[in-house]
């Protein structure tokens, strides 16, 4: 993405509800094909994230971090991807064998650990930076360069 057509916006999440909070009111503005990445640290709060976002797309399953099956896929209003690629060096192969492409532009994928496939993201996404770790408060940083996706910073400005 280039730098100096980014959107930027800071929020501060000073628990796990409220990080949860942001989500569901991202996930009101969601659309077919929306890709969302996830970067942050361990315990960070990227699964309290997709566990809000899931929420706000009306579903009741359960939503854990997909790790040992590198996706799991929810049905809510609309069907939410949720891809965890922490145990994976490189996604290159993972996705090579088509694990996302019978599902692009059929609900909104939502990624946790992008950096392993950061050559391969699409420049149409939404990245969301969360800054903290264990009890303290949450910087949660919304970015894109894609005019389609600034409508996730309107949602909560």
């Amino acid at each position: 993405m280039s730098a100096a057509l980014l959107d930027e916006l800071d929020l501060r999440a000073p628990d796990a509800a409220a990080t949860q909070a942001i989500a569901v009111r991202l996930a009101a503005v969601a659309l077919p094909g929306d890709v969302l990445c996830l970067w942050g640290d361990l315990g960070a709060g990227k699964t309290q994230f997709a566990k809000g976002f899931g929420a706000g797309l009306g579903i009741t399953d359960t939503i854990n971090s997909p790790t040992f099956v590198l996706m799991a896929e929810y049905r809510g209003r609309l069907p939410l991807f949720h891809l965890d690629l922490y145990r994976l060096d490189d996604a290159r192969d993972a996705l090579a064998g088509g694990l996302l492409d019978e599902r692009e532009g059929t609900g909104v994928t939502l990624i946790e650990w992008p950096d392993r496939m950061r050559d391969l993201l699409p420049n149409a996404r939404l990245d969301i930076s969360i800054e903290g770790v264990g009890d303290e408060p949450r910087t949660i940083r919304l970015a894109t360069a894609d005019p389609s996706l600034r409508r996730y910073l309107a949602a909560v400005r």
